[in-house]
């Protein structure tokens, strides 16, 4: 796991080594065990690394083999790296490290942009190719692993931050209509490729781009699983499918402990993180670390499910370490998550995951996290009603129960230069439900959930906060094989039990019944859900500074009326209106766009 970066000249000059070393300095949290920048022709890389796989300097990086004329920059970890060494070895190739990122380099020579298809892991990674010039960039299935782009006609320079691109200089900062669009739509998820930002872009997932060197480029999209029935599954029974998803996910929980230090897991106490106990328990992992978080209470609401965690780690005996956080650390603990945000993200157990991940990577490199299950299972509470319309009403019914606010209610928020004429929210929702592969309109809404909005937003959130603090966090039901299995699996096992159904019938093979029953639970942060104190204090600072009013994003008498009353304005879906503007602009002036 680390941080990459580089440049690509299309004009014949030499690309900015300078403006590489910036970039990669910047991504120093990601990657603090070592740096490297690489450069030659019209090609420039960097590397800040975080020593997971192969502890030695024989996996340092950007690592280059003249011989084979490439060199790469790679981020994730390849679980089947030692497969895929054996593999390539019987195949001729020789290795001169114990690394998964020789792994991929090796990987491409003998397979090309197919290389993709072989790996199993969570991965991005940049290849040029010394002799033609050219430069191949990917990212892995579900786009657990960043790639950020910033294009002009001379050059294209890449990151696996936004921030680290914009440590480079001379980027195009004016807002993007559409992303503020589905910003404000969709619980601030912007979909790739488009970011808050006209200047940068991200690479979608399962996307290979091939980048010439004239600057010409080509994607090609590698795995989309299909979300019908299939004739291998034909006549397997409610029980069946319960075996084989515990199977599933016993293989990917398995595979996330390659590592060369010891691997833990962020215990929340719901079912997904206690699942992942329970099968690394069962896999006999001893004194397996878990860590969980709290916070005070708010206005009434608890924050902390301390009960359900400290059950799970006695009940499996694990090294457990439980982090209370204090309403007076929230407001502080804000600005450095807003600071790690890559892109501006609402969802108040960010702070959570930047807290504890803080804490966790004192004690480990490496965890394991449950994040996805919700997504790929229908684990939220709206899916029966999404569920349940003819799957030509699909796009509809997910509009009216998933998004945060219609389109005449966004001009009530946006000055008119920033928000598009056209409904352009509902017309991407519209075109992934109508897409061939999704049988029902549940298949429809979890395709477009599990492989656009849980990309960038969950999914992201986790890796932006852990990655912080140099902590590699692995989603075992991110696992594109659980996933794919997922995918086939009939609505109504998923749908049962109140969601999750197939799911928690797995749980109950191997966990406590009090965990796998229990009222689903989340990160509480009740000091911001409530608006309380500093937080307040800092959410009226950023709406009232020169630099958004100068920015003239917002209507004033709208923010206006939200101050008024900080607590009494919610989105369709109950959040806070108030903490989705102030985030937007304290992201943007944490970050020095003006």
């Amino acid at each position: 796991m680390c941080g990459l970066s580089g440049e690509i000249r299309f004009d014949a000059e030499r690309p900015d080594v300078a403006a590489v070393e910036r970039m990669t300095d910047r991504l120093a949290p990601r990657g603090p065990d070592g740096r490297g920048v690489w450069s030659q022709g019209p090609v420039a890389l960097g590397h800040r690394r975080l020593k997971i796989i192969d502890l030695s300097e024989t996996g340092a990086q950007p690592m280059a083999d003249p011989r084979a004329g490439i060199v790469g920059v790679f981020n994730g970890c390849v679980y089947n790296y030692r497969e895929l060494r054996a593999e390539l070895r019987a195949l001729g190739h020789e290795f001169f490290s114990g690394s998964d990122t020789e792994v991929v380099l090796r990987a491409y020579q003998q397979w090309g942009v197919d290389c993709v298809r072989h790996f199993l892991g969570m991965f991005a990674f940049a290849i040029v190719e010394l002799h033609s010039g050219r430069v191949v960039l990917a990212r892995d299935r579900l786009g657990i692993k960043p790639l950020y782009l910033a294009q002009t006609p001379d050059r294209l320079r890449f990151a696996s931050s936004l921030p680290a691109l914009l440590a480079a200089g001379d980027v195009d900062t004016s807002l993007d209509p559409v992303a503020l669009h589905q910003y404000f739509s969709w619980h601030a998820t912007v979909a790739a490729p488009h970011t808050v930002l006209n200047g940068v872009r991200k690479l979608p997932p399962a996307t290979v781009r091939v980048v010439e060197r004239d600057g010409t480029h080509r994607d090609h999209r590698y795995w989309q699983p299909p979300y019908t029935r299939r004739p291998e599954h034909a006549g397997m029974s409610a029980q069946d499918w319960t075996d084989a998803v515990l199977d599933a996910l016993r293989t990917a929980v398995r595979r996330r402990m390659v590592a060369d230090v010891p691997v833990g897991v962020l215990l929340s106490g719901g079912l997904d993180s206690s699942l992942i106990v329970a099968l690394l328990a069962d896999e006999g992992q001893h004194d397996l670390a878990t860590f969980s978080v709290g916070f005070e209470s708010e206005g009434g609401e608890e924050g902390d499910e301390f009960v359900y965690s400290d059950l799970v780690a006695r009940h499996f005996d694990t090294h457990h370490h439980q982090l209370m956080v204090p309403s007076d650390r929230v407001s502080g603990a804000l600005e450095s998550a807003v600071r790690a945000m890559s892109e501006p993200m609402m969802s108040h157990d960010v702070v959570a995951f930047h807290l504890l991940s803080e804490q966790v990577a004192k004690e480990v490199k490496v965890v394991q996290s449950g994040q996805g299950a919700d997504e790929v299972f229908a684990g939220y509470h709206w899916y029966p009603a999404m569920a349940g319309v003819p799957r030509q009403r699909a796009a509809q019914a997910y509009a009216d129960t998933y998004f945060d606010r219609s389109h005449a209610e966004l001009a009530r928020i946006l000055e008119p230069p920033h928000l598009p004429e056209r409904d352009t929210s509902t017309e991407f929702v519209r075109a992934h439900m109508a897409a061939d592969g999704a049988e029902t309109a549940l298949d429809a809404d979890l395709r477009l959930d599990t492989h656009v909005m849980m990309v960038d937003d969950p999914v992201k959130r986790v890796d932006n906060m852990t990655m912080d603090w140099g902590l590699e966090a692995r989603v075992p039901f991110l696992d594109h094989e659980l996933v794919e299995l997922a995918a086939a699996c009939p609505p109504e096992l998923k749908l049962a039990d109140g969601g999750k159904g197939v799911l928690k019938a797995a749980g109950r093979k191997v966990l406590p019944r009090k965990v796998v029953d229990r009222p689903k639970g989340y990160f509480p942060v009740p000091a911001i859900k409530h608006m309380a104190g500093p937080v307040l204090q800092r959410v009226r600072e950023a709406l009232t500074a020169p630099e958004a009013r100068k920015r003239g994003v917002f209507r004033q008498e709208y923010v206006a009326e939200l101050l008024a009353a900080p607590n009494a304005h919610h989105t369709r879906r109950g959040a806070n209106a108030l903490w989705q503007v102030a985030l937007l602009e304290t992201w943007l002036q944490t970050h020095g766009i003006h």
